[in-house]
């Protein structure tokens, strides 16, 4: 079963590219980044309101909401400005570039995220098989961005 999710991250990896290009498609199209951000999170958002109303999820009470740390709702800023950064990065260094220098990022973040059991995580020490495996990433990254 660990495997499915193993898969279901690999595909988000591929997501991630097409959604690179579609964005910056998006971008192209209108000549505005900022809008084109915009339309990215409020289609994305339209989608999810339809998965949650047809799924029937429960709602939080009030209260429950009130009593979420502050910081707990900044993913969506977080993500706005990822996106709104892909799109505007995207033309001038390439798709290649982009998603390896973000992955590198995600990953050196992860693993400090990890070892530090940082924003609730489980901590996972930073062995020296995990820092070897994010030396050999940024090794490719510059192989990637050296083009």
């Amino acid at each position: 079963m660990q495997y499915l999710f193993y898969v279901l991250a690999l595909l988000t990896g591929v997501a991630m590219s097409i959604q690179s290009g579609v964005n910056s498609g998006l971008r192209q199209g209108i000549g505005n980044p900022l809008l084109a951000a915009v339309i990215s999170f409020g289609t994305g958002f339209l989608a999810l309101v339809l998965v949650q109303l047809s799924v029937g999820n429960p709602t939080p009470s009030l209260e429950s909401v009130r009593q979420i740390s502050w910081w707990k709702w900044m993913g969506g800023l977080i993500g706005a400005c990822y996106v709104t950064t892909v799109i505007v990065t995207i033309t001038k260094i390439g798709p290649g570039n982009l998603l390896s220098l973000s992955v590198a990022g995600q990953l050196i973040a992860a693993i400090v995220l990890d070892h530090y059991g940082l924003l609730g995580f489980t901590p996972h020490p930073a062995n020296t098989w995990r820092l070897l495996g994010v030396a050999l990433i940024i090794g490719g990254v510059i192989l990637v961005v050296k083009n």
